[in-house]
């Protein structure tokens, strides 16, 4: 038979004191003894006393809170972010509660709601691939909760944002490839209706016509950017009558699967074909050749994230200008791109 939850109730009886008593000694009031706060604390351990936090956020206006939606948690990316936002969070006393889209719409419409009814005091999210109407973004806004978009953002809903400059990283990748030597080189992109594959194909594309290489549209490869992505890609473009002589992908994985159909093919990396990812995963740093790709600070952008919610939270019911945070890519040159050593 399941326990019902403990109550500051519970506790009161056993020590045989008031509620308010109880409140006052576990929020550590000055005017409560340290014998009877000791004593609480004990008696709420002895009976597995959990503090209702909805209940809490009822009374106090605040849940202490922050609702983190990410497509996936298995990437390192988005798993470095959330520890950038905790690392703030938990700073100031806050928590956080993690949420997982799966890239799926309404697995994300029904995540906003989730969080809305947990009275989280605020949300950071990047929305899925499949989101394409915002609704229940507005929602979040309309109820006056922070809502902070990073990475994956959109600049129709007017809310803060933190994002890398994905334009000048894709330039400074193909650039590199050029100075390398490479003539023709292709582009593994992503869904173009999300920004961050945009602005890195804008960065392909400039980077060519900046050092006057000719823009070849066989090139250039549209998929879900995974591993399996990757390989089919690069077999693509090994069966043109001209293939490429360096891959700049607009992620890590499909990168790696480009690395692994080449060395199937007896192709040397980067003589044959050079590769640049982007993404900086782990496992850029044990591949065969290293991976050189674009670092994406994922750190840092969970940092920024949670300190633009607490600079909002800060302005109380004051209105409050949405900000956007834009942070510089970081080129990471290893073996599978140094043609010239």
């Amino acid at each position: 038979m399941k326990r019902e939850r403990a109550t500051i109730h519970d506790i009161a009886k056993k020590l045989d004191i008031t509620a308010s008593t109880v409140s006052r000694a576990l929020k550590d009031h000055p005017r409560i003894s340290e014998a009877t706060k000791k004593a609480v604390l004990k008696a709420a351990q002895t009976l597995n006393y959990q503090p209702n936090h909805i209940a809490a956020a009822l009374r106090n206006g605040r849940s202490k809170i922050i609702g983190i939606i990410v497509p996936t948690a298995d990437r390192s990316f988005f798993s470095s972010v959330v520890r950038g936002i905790e690392e703030i969070a938990n700073a100031s006393k806050y928590n956080v509660m993690i949420c997982q889209s799966y890239d799926n719409y309404e697995k994300e419409v029904a995540t906003v709601e989730a969080l809305i009814n947990a009275r989280v005091d605020g949300i950071v999210a990047s929305f899925a691939k499949g989101t394409e109407n915002f609704d229940h973004f507005l929602k979040i806004k309309d109820k006056g909760i922070p809502l902070i978009l990073f990475d994956r953002s959109n600049e129709d809903l007017e809310v803060s944002n933190v994002i890398l400059d994905d334009y000048q990283g894709a330039y400074k990748a193909v650039t590199h490839l050029i100075k390398q030597g490479c003539k023709r080189i292709a582009h593994f992109t992503g869904i173009k209706k999300i920004s961050i594959y945009r602005e890195r194909y804008r960065g392909y594309r400039e980077a060519l016509q900046d050092n006057g290489l000719p823009f070849d549209e066989s090139l250039v490869i549209g998929s879900n950017m995974q591993l399996e992505d990757g390989i089919e890609s690069m077999k693509k473009l090994l069966s043109l009558p001209s293939p490429p002589d360096a891959v700049f992908s607009a992620s890590d994985y499909s990168a790696m699967g480009a690395m692994q159909v080449l060395k199937e093919r007896k192709l040397r990396i980067p003589e044959d074909v050079a590769l640049v990812g982007f993404g900086n995963e782990p496992f850029t740093w044990f591949s065969e050749p290293q991976l050189t790709t674009v670092d994406q600070r994922s750190k840092e952008m969970g940092n920024a994230a949670a300190e633009i919610f607490f600079e909002q939270i800060g302005h109380g019911k004051k209105p409050f200008v949405p900000k956007k945070t834009v942070l510089k890519p970081e080129l990471i040159i290893r073996k599978s791109s140094l043609k010239k050593g």
